[in-house]
């Protein structure tokens, strides 16, 4: 399984529950009574689902984070108010029982695995009833941004990622052959898109995401996976021309003219484990 570092996860995550949840309605949260986040990380969907019990009025429900990644887990616990538990464990290998709980539900977990139908066949395991993933599909980003740069260098990184990351990372339609796979039944698929905004007065998050274009902090990250797809020289120049433009980002901040849309869309699928299962 890929690793990813805290600061990673928040920028990828953030904001995505705060506009809606209606995404979650599938999950039929007010009814469930112990949900497993698997693949939690730092814990952004753990707490939206402890956080949606509470507003059912379930105050008994229970809701665990499971990952492998300790670091991770650590900082979950530091943002966690006490009612969410966590536990070590690999998505493929749960440290939970048989029909343990009445929902078993992973973020951006299986785009990370070698085998997402294994542990779609783990969550399956430990879920008496229903069993949900929440997967964007990277291959299909669109960004829009008045630095005429960006949008131009980020559909070239990306289609680079795509190609050289070793994992599916747009699995899109192939998540729902993974839960068939996987034995459940009643199978279903929506898709949602969603927007992050950058425009004035600029949030600290957007201040970093900015100085770190301009150093090529943001695109070292994938280092590894734009030169499996290219060449050292081609990640290179890119890079060169990524921290170009993140100046210019830089500058257009300073002057308040900078503005940046980015549209991620993503799928909840949704399944049944079958009677007797």
């Amino acid at each position: 399984m890929r690793r990813f570092s805290a600061e990673y996860l928040e920028h990828t995550r953030r904001g995505m529950w705060d506009d809606g949840r209606d995404a979650l309605a599938d999950l039929d949260l007010p009814s469930r009574e112990r949900v497993l986040d698997v693949g939690c990380g730092t814990g952004e969907l753990t707490r939206v689902l402890a956080a949606e019990a509470d507003a059912a009025g379930d105050a008994d429900a229970t809701v665990i984070g499971v990952d492998a990644d300790r670091d991770l887990l650590g900082v979950a616990r530091e943002e966690s108010d006490g009612r969410i538990g966590y536990l070590a464990g690999d998505a493929t290998r749960l440290p939970v029982a048989d029909d343990a709980v009445d929902l078993a539900v992973c973020q951006a977990l299986l785009i990370n695995l070698p085998d997402p139908t294994a542990a779609v066949r783990e969550l399956a395991r430990v879920s008496e009833d229903l069993v949900a993933a929440v997967e964007p599909d990277n291959a299909d980003v669109r960004v829009a941004s008045t630095v005429d740069a960006e949008e131009r260098l980020e559909r070239e990184a990306r289609e680079a990622y795509v190609a050289g990351v070793d994992t599916d990372v747009a699995l899109g339609d192939r998540v729902r052959e993974a839960f068939g796979a996987a034995g459940l039944v009643d199978v279903r698929t929506r898709r949602y898109v969603h927007e992050k905004r950058t425009e004035p007065p600029y949030a600290e998050a957007a201040l970093r995401s900015a100085a770190r274009k301009a150093s090529g902090a943001g695109l070292a990250d994938h280092r590894e996976e734009l030169v499996a797809a290219t060449s050292e020289a081609a990640y290179d120049d890119l890079r060169g021309r990524w921290r170009e433009m993140g100046r210019e980002v830089v500058d257009a901040i300073g002057a308040e003219e900078y503005e940046r849309a980015e549209y991620v869309p993503f799928d909840v699928t949704v399944g049944r484990v079958a009677s007797g299962g």
